[in-house]
């Protein structure tokens, strides 16, 4: 897909759905010598969120299962714990969903990286891929990021979007 026809998609996003782990995060698990699991996530990301967020657009987790370590990146990316998801079924969870909310396939924006995305990936209207995402992932995207995941992906998506719909300038300003 042409930048021209993802600039159109991303025109008409109204909620984002992120997936955790290699895009929120570089897809690595550290273990301390005692066996405590850490995993890297991106600041530039928590700006990202929070450019969506002030510009009127949803935000959403959706992973397999939550950990404590995504609930408390929940909190410092402004998350609300409603709008954790985890779910293997992640179709369902879109259903349920756009049910709930009244939102569409057309509205949404769905970021995943690896092949238990592809079905969601290719059901909701814009769909995009960290750069180090699977291939698979890859060409099934609308949109590939320059970001690997854990890098700035949502940052980038974040400008790319409200680029879009003329909304970045106004968002940027704050900062000025």
């Amino acid at each position: 897909m042409g930048k021209a026809e993802a600039i159109d998609k991303a025109k008409k996003v109204r909620f984002v759905i992120l997936d955790i782990h290699g895009v929120l995060t570089d897809n690595t698990l550290y273990y301390t010598q005692e066996g405590v699991k850490s995993e890297l996530f991106s600041l530039h990301d928590r700006l990202g969120v929070k450019a969506l967020v002030d510009s009127g657009i949803g935000v959403s987790f959706l992973t397999s299962k939550i950990s404590r370590a995504d609930e408390q990146m929940g909190k410092i990316y402004g998350i609300t714990p409603e709008r954790l998801w985890g779910s293997s079924a992640k179709i369902g969870r879109l259903e349920e969903f756009e049910k709930e909310s009244g939102l569409k396939d057309d509205d949404i924006c769905y970021v995943g990286d690896e092949m238990i995305d592809l079905g969601i990936m290719k059901r909701a209207s814009f769909s995009v891929a960290p750069a180090d995402a699977s291939q698979e992932a890859r060409e099934v995207a609308d949109y590939v990021t320059t970001a690997g995941g854990g890098k700035g992906v949502v940052r980038e998506l974040a400008q790319f979007i409200l680029e879009a719909q003329g909304k970045w300038e106004e968002f940027a300003r704050q900062f000025k």
